[in-house]
């Protein structure tokens, strides 16, 4: 199967190192840029570390993390040094919040006595763990070698409980060699999660009762309930919408499995929305809500509830436990809802229609790529004009097989992620897709992908432009372009230069040939496509 948690770049020691190693389950993956990440080679030097990879770039190795990560539901890490190292990785990072990852950051630390004194000692930033904190959910830096086994103790069960995000540790230089004095074993299990309030539980089943015209949205945090969630749209005969991080909860071929669309089309006529580990933003924020919408918010984390407005009823508990109490609840008050069905089934085609004339250009090419790439084959986005059409115009089928950077739309994620997702998931396909302006931000790490062998499929959609800037000019400004030229390289002669598989396909049904080539390729493989539009 895939590893259960790879560690992704730079630096850390030998006692210490040794005891973070030794947490069960832990595997690491490093980059060294810098002197000081030698006592980490040292420490790893004699021993059998299973995902063990650098790369070329701090960034690469977050996002990379952050790939793995979201591709298995496994904890996973990175590693840096201090300073700009760190801040090199900062992007990643907030990618990583923005999706609700589990994400490790071991960011290296000037020496403990220089921490805050402006020394200008190698490497030094102001308040770098202040800037870790702001990214994560919780930070702590080793300040005492006795507290080591302590901290990390914490550190790996925030990492692993609650609401999920990154979590930080900073390690000082100097704390490398320290001893920890500790011969135990780390208690790494994670904290039990909020009870089911029952009273909340019947609350809510028995407004789902009620509704005429449900609506379930899911999120990341449904991820891993996906035969939950479709029992429970089967017994209140509700469809089932995701944005972008809960696609493939509900199979594209499931009847009730409607795109975002046709959601906002059905909007006005929803009675009842159900937010399973959803944010809600789009909906509540976005679409809208008035006095008679009826809002269920079932989330594990306590500050999303009633962030953007308080919901008829609040359920903080993790989808694990909550959907089984309100499966048992509704047990035996299963409703057809013919009526609604009926609408949902007939928007739908309605709202498909629209978008296979209006964007038959862009589905063509995602067709392609849909038709070539397995069932349980993961696709990686881009913030490119393809990536935007893909969020509905993709169909998938199983969970953790699309991977997106969430509302932190950034640009340029998408080829290091899918070195993450491929390294992680060898046991699948994967296939990235990247415009060539987002490509260019991570296409060094095309080294990091021949190196280790990571199987992963590109195709980067050329047309000379950042085209979204381009067409927001064209249409809002009266056709005054600037500042979105792009000067590329040829790219199939950029990937053989590394070594890598580059191919060209200039039409939807050249580029299905393109990826099967790509797919038998051992290494990585890089398609430069036609134009879309």
């Amino acid at each position: 199967m895939f590893p259960v948690c790879n560690f992704f770049l730079i630096s850390v020691s030998i006692p210490i190192t040794t005891l973070l190693l030794d947490i069960p389950k832990l595997n690491l993956v490093i980059k060294s840029l810098a002197g000081d990440s030698n006592r980490l080679s040292e420490c790893l030097a004699p021993r059998s570390v299973h995902g063990f990879h650098h790369t070329r770039h701090e960034q690469g190795a977050a996002y990379m993390a952050m790939g793995a990560q979201v591709a298995t539901g496994h904890p996973q890490a990175y590693c840096v040094v201090p300073g700009a190292g760190f801040l090199n990785s900062t992007g990643a990072l907030s990618t990583a919040y923005a999706v609700h990852s589990r994400v490790l950051a071991l960011i290296g630390q000037i020496p403990i006595g220089a921490i805050g004194k402006g020394f200008g000692v190698l490497h030094e930033i102001p308040d770098e763990l202040g800037i870790l904190a702001r990214l994560t959910k919780k930070s702590s830096t080793l300040g005492r070698a006795e507290d080591t086994a302590d901290t990390l103790t914490s550190t790996w069960r925030a990492l692993k409980s609650g609401p999920p995000r990154p979590v930080g540790l900073g390690i000082p230089v100097n704390f490398w060699k320290s001893d920890t004095g500790f011969a135990g074993e780390l208690n790494v299990s994670a904290e039990p999660g909020p009870s089911v309030d029952q009273d909340a539980v019947a609350e809510a089943a028995r407004l789902m009762q009620s509704a005429r015209s449900p609506l379930i949205v899911v999120g990341s945090g449904a991820l891993d309930v996906s035969q939950d969630v479709r029992r429970l749209s089967g017994a209140l005969s509700a469809p089932v919408v995701a944005f972008r991080n809960g696609q493939g909860v509900m199979s594209a071929d499931a009847p009730l499995h409607v795109t975002m669309p046709v959601a906002h089309a059905l909007w006005p006529k929803v009675d009842l929305v159900i937010g399973l580990g959803s944010r809600l933003q789009s909906q509540i924020m976005a679409w809208g809500a008035d006095d008679d919408l009826k809002v269920i918010h079932v989330t594990i984390d306590p500050e999303e509830i009633g962030r953007i407005r308080n919901p008829t009823v609040g359920l903080c508990a993790d989808l694990d436990d909550a959907l089984p109490a309100l499966l048992s609840e509704l047990e035996g008050k299963e409703d057809k809802r013919d009526n609604w069905v009926e609408t949902v089934l007939a928007e739908k085609a309605r709202v498909n229609s629209r978008i296979s004339t209006k964007l038959a250009a862009q589905l063509a090419w995602l067709k392609a790529i849909r038709a070539e790439l397995p069932r349980d084959g993961i696709l990686v986005d881009e913030i490119t004009q393809m990536g935007y059409v893909s969020r509905f115009g993709f169909p998938s089928y199983l969970p953790r097989t699309v991977v997106t950077p969430g509302y932190q739309a950034t640009l340029g994620y998408g080829y290091a992620t899918a070195l993450g997702v491929a390294n992680a998931r060898r046991d699948v396909q994967v296939v990235n897709f990247c415009g060539d302006g987002g490509i260019m931000f991570t296409l060094n790490e095309m080294a990091t992908a021949v190196l280790h062998e990571i199987p992963v499929t590109t195709v980067v959609f050329s047309d000379g432009h950042y085209g979204n800037v381009r067409g927001l000019q064209r249409d809002h400004y009266q056709g005054r372009f600037i500042a979105n030229d792009l000067a590329n390289p040829d790219f199939v002669k950029y990937a053989e230069a590394f070594g890598a598989q580059g191919l060209r396909a200039k039409t939807p049904d050249e580029l299905r040939a393109r990826l099967r080539e790509g797919m038998a390729h051992a290494g990585p493989t890089l398609i430069e496509g036609g134009l879309y539009a």
